[in-house]
């Protein structure tokens, strides 16, 4: 498959690329990143996968994440694709922010007019790794996935329905129950129909509760202050309940600012805010991430 590079920069010694390609699952022009570190220079290594969220391109994670520094260090590739099809001239794919455009929610389509192109659960799951293993040094059987918000469901979900293909997950706020959250509901019902017994596949909590493959050990990062999460949209905690009831090791963090000032000033203090849903909180946290995954990857 022809790959048409569109970028090229060079960063902590290695390379942060984006290339075009012409997707057979997608039917469509799709683009993606990949960081290449100095070891792909002269071997085979391993890759992690990244998903972002919803409106989002190829473009803001390798641009905001500032996570080439960490990868380079641990000789990771790093993928991130598009997060939906586009210019497919589907009538209404968009006219809203959380359905169509920039908002493929990682699944399989069923319903028309989005069964045809909105199929991201297949081409991330088969059709992008053949891509990458056929035209980079990366080595198969070592791979890794994680994400954010949408991304961060369409990491979980990619890991708990193919047991033994990825060696670790982790997520950032994550849409964790998506059966029972609006964009969820809205997403899949748009995509998969009114039967809420199709969605549960391409739920968190739902897969988690039947999940008896190979050991996954789970990394979550959530902001406190994040207002999608006090908006009833990310639900972990239903996700960590299954988690513990199946006995899934899933390590929870729900991270929050420190502040200095007396306490008297606290409410006041702009310090004090903790951190959110942005890419700030990403950036602050994502060299935990990849030296979670590099731990597995590079076992």
């Amino acid at each position: 498959m022809a790959l048409k590079q569109v970028s090229s920069n060079k960063c902590f010694e290695g390379f942060q690329k984006v290339f075009e390609h012409d997707s057979a699952e997608l039917k469509c022009k799709m683009k993606f990143g990949i960081y290449l570190p100095p070891k792909a220079e002269t071997g085979k290594c391993p890759v992690l996968y990244w998903l972002s969220g919803l409106t989002c391109t190829e473009q803001n994670f390798i641009t905001k994440a500032a996570f080439q520094q960490a990868a380079a260090k641990h000789g990771l590739i790093v993928v991130a694709p598009d997060t939906s099809p586009r210019g497919c001239n589907i009538e209404g794919e968009d006219e809203s922010w959380d359905f169509g455009t920039g908002a493929g929610f990682y699944v399989d389509a069923t319903e028309d007019p989005w069964k045809t192109n909105y199929r991201m659960y297949s081409y991330i799951k088969d059709e992008l790794p053949k891509l990458i293993n056929a035209n980079f040094p990366t080595d198969p059987e070592r791979m890794s996935i994680f994400g954010h918000s949408m991304g961060g469901h369409g990491a979980l979900i990619l890991a708990l329905k193919n047991p033994g293909k990825y060696k670790s997950v982790s997520a950032f706020a994550p849409i964790c129950n998506p059966v029972q959250c609006q964009w969820g509901k809205k997403a899949l019902g748009g995509y998969l129909g009114p039967d809420t017994s199709k969605w549960e596949a391409y739920d968190a909590t739902q897969l988690v509760k039947s999940y008896s493959g190979a050991r996954l050990d789970i990394l979550i990062d959530q902001g406190k202050d994040d207002q999608f999460l006090s908006a009833g949209q990310l639900l972990p905690d239903n996700f960590i309940a299954a988690c513990t009831e199946r006995k899934i090791p899933v390590v929870f963090r729900l991270q929050q600012a420190s502040c200095s000032c007396s306490p008297w000033l606290s409410d006041s203090c702009l310090w004090f805010l903790g951190y959110d849903h942005s890419y700030y909180f990403i950036a602050s946290f994502i060299n935990d991430h990849i030296k979670h995954h590099a731990k597995y990857l590079n076992a």
